[in-house]
């Protein structure tokens, strides 16, 4: 590891500590000059490979996730309720902080996701959408999916309700996005409905959280259907948990998006394998996903030329599930 790495894991460790220590993590002056400073610090691309850090820095990082978290729920709940107090909270969704990056990410999930679909979904569930819902609001506007009707599963009934009153004044957003609290490993018939379901980058704290989740997901969504998640890449796995291909067990992963501008997840889009997927309850089966990355190409992002670099994974062959 260069000198440049280990020092900004040295300044990210020592945030880690100033965050740890803070009192409450609800919007503030302090929390959001702390957080700012981190996330300016791991946006720039980076070639740490977080699973090779110590035991010690990944204790911490597992940590400061959960941290960031906490702070990113408390800041979307802040603002949900202050824009559900307007009569018209969806003319102000802009004031949310990070809306300007919810705006490239959701245009670079589209993108994506159009890439890979001969036709536009009718149904879509966002899993852990929490109170302030950007994602799908954006996405079910009509310079999207227009048409289609999004399910909303978050385990807060508090969340849900936030969001809900986001979308109340609205006759057309509130006849088809719907918020509903539940635990989405207790939603089970009802995943082989939606064509496409996102799954937030906070679903799953870690890698083994996140590896039961989707393992659920290959049981019980339709063969076919997609499954968009969010990642992270380089020193921005400080920031949010870090999804493998090859912890997709029973999808067939099609696209892995790696963006090196201010959108800081990595997107991955997979289709659920048309044959029937035989998991054990913790996910940690020993199927084989039959595809490899084929070949690492840049393109121009749309929204601010910006270079993204895409790694486009092929499938190989069918291997019978």
């Amino acid at each position: 590891m260069g000198f440049e790495e280990e020092m900004l894991i040295e300044r990210v460790m020592g945030l880690y500590e100033d965050i740890s220590s803070l009192r409450s993590l609800k919007p503030s002056k302090e929390v959001n000059t702390l957080f700012t400073e981190l996330v300016q610090l791991c946006i720039p691309e980076s070639p740490i490979d977080v699973a090779k850090l110590s035991k010690r820095v990944q204790e911490k990082r597992s940590r400061l996730i959960r941290l960031c978290g906490e702070a990113e729920a408390f800041l979307e709940s802040h603002f949900s309720a202050v824009l559900g107090s307007y009569p018209d909270p969806l003319r102000r969704l802009h004031l949310f902080p990070y809306y300007d990056n919810y705006l490239k990410l959701t245009r670079l999930e589209f993108s994506v996701l159009t890439r890979h679909c001969s036709r536009e979904p009718a149904r879509v569930a966002f899993v852990g959408s929490g109170p302030m819902p950007l994602s799908a609001l954006l996405l079910a506007s009509a310079d999207y999916l227009g048409n289609a009707t999004f399910h909303n599963y978050d385990v807060d009934p508090e969340a849900n309700a936030r969001a809900g009153r986001l979308v109340a004044s609205d006759p057309d957003l509130s006849a088809r996005v719907f918020f509903r609290t539940a635990d989405i490993m207790d939603v089970t018939v009802e995943l082989r409905e939606y064509e496409v379901v996102f799954l937030a980058a906070l679903v799953g704290m870690d890698g083994e959280e996140k590896k039961r989740v989707v393992a659920h997901l290959a049981r019980h969504m339709a063969p076919g259907a997609m499954l968009v998640l969010r990642s992270a890449h380089g020193a921005r796995a400080f920031l949010y948990p870090v999804v493998q291909p090859g912890d997709l067990r029973g999808f067939e992963v099609l696209s892995v998006v790696h963006p090196t501008d201010e959108v800081i997840n990595s997107v991955i889009l997979a289709r659920k394998c048309e044959n029937p997927v035989h998991l054990d309850p913790t996910g940690l089966g020993s199927i084989r996903l039959p595809c490899k990355c084929s070949e690492i190409q840049a393109f121009m992002n749309p929204l601010n030329h910006g270079a993204i670099m895409m790694e486009e994974l092929a499938i190989e062959e069918k291997v019978p599930y």
